[in-house]
């Protein structure tokens, strides 16, 4: 199955500094792709993965779990640790989730972490109705999109297979467990208005990390893809300057492979 224009998966090869970038459920690369070509023009190496199941079409996402989308960026992870003095992991929504086990099992390998608007959970109800519903109802609508600035799209689908939307409700259950173990430092960025992941899931997520080297920056004028929208120069540059308080260097430039 083709993958829709803008969703490809990008690479850049710059120096010694990796960030490895995770998109969110039902998303694409196309959310992080402006963040990802700011990195890469700074001289980092940058992996940013399109996700199993995602970037095609819905009916792909529906034989897709969370252990594929895990994987996905634990390889990535791997290759970038092979290649960097020093890696960070960054990600929006879930993909913040991702960027958050991904930590818990690494450790010190992982330098640090920016999270945009990160999920934490499956809200309302219809999460408890999941393990049935999922047998009874392929999908239900979709949550792309939740962008405050005129004129901007995100490339995801208009349609949540249950199936899928049940893992993701699994693997959240399970990240929590594991927020503890996160002890590096991290960068945390949420939208006051926010129509898909709600103030709670920052509030849980920075009550039980361990790290102590934290900082949580209120984005005023973006709603859930912030990275898309009127708040993105400044998660760009709050990102940089983290990696830069933390790296002893910033690389030089390299190559790019990518749509």
């Amino acid at each position: 199955m083709p993958v829709l224009p803008g969703a490809e998966p990008f690479r850049h090869e710059g120096g010694e500094v990796g960030v490895l970038l995770c998109h969110g459920f039902t998303g694409s690369p196309q959310s992080l792709r402006p963040w990802a070509d700011h990195l890469a023009a700074r001289g980092f190496t940058v992996s940013l993965p399109l996700l199993p199941g995602h970037g095609t079409r819905w009916e792909d996402m529906q034989i897709t779990g969370w252990q594929d989308w895990y994987a996905e960026v634990d390889r990535e992870l791997r290759a970038l640790l092979e290649r960097c003095e020093q890696v960070f992991v960054f990600g929006l929504s879930m993909g913040g989730a991702l960027a958050l086990r991904l930590a818990a099992r690494y450790g010190d390998a992982v330098a640090g972490l920016v999270l945009v608007n990160p999920a934490n959970k499956v809200h309302g109800l219809s999460a408890y109705a999941l393990p049935v519903a999922r047998h009874l109802v392929r999908t239900t609508k979709g949550l792309a999109s939740d962008i405050a600035k005129e004129g901007v799209q995100e490339t995801g689908y208009d349609r949540v297979p249950l199936h899928a939307a049940h893992s993701v409700r699994n693997f959240f259950r399970l990240v929590d467990t594991e927020l503890p173990q996160v002890t590096q430092p991290v960068l945390l960025l949420h939208s006051r208005r926010d129509h898909v992941v709600p103030p709670a899931d920052t509030v849980r997520i920075l009550s039980r990390i361990s790290s102590t080297d934290v900082e949580e920056i209120l984005l005023e004028q973006s709603y859930h893809v912030a990275t898309l929208d009127h708040d993105a120069e400044r998660i760009f540059d709050e990102s940089v300057s983290f990696i830069g308080r933390l790296a002893p260097s910033l690389g030089k430039k390299g190559s790019t492979s990518g749509g």
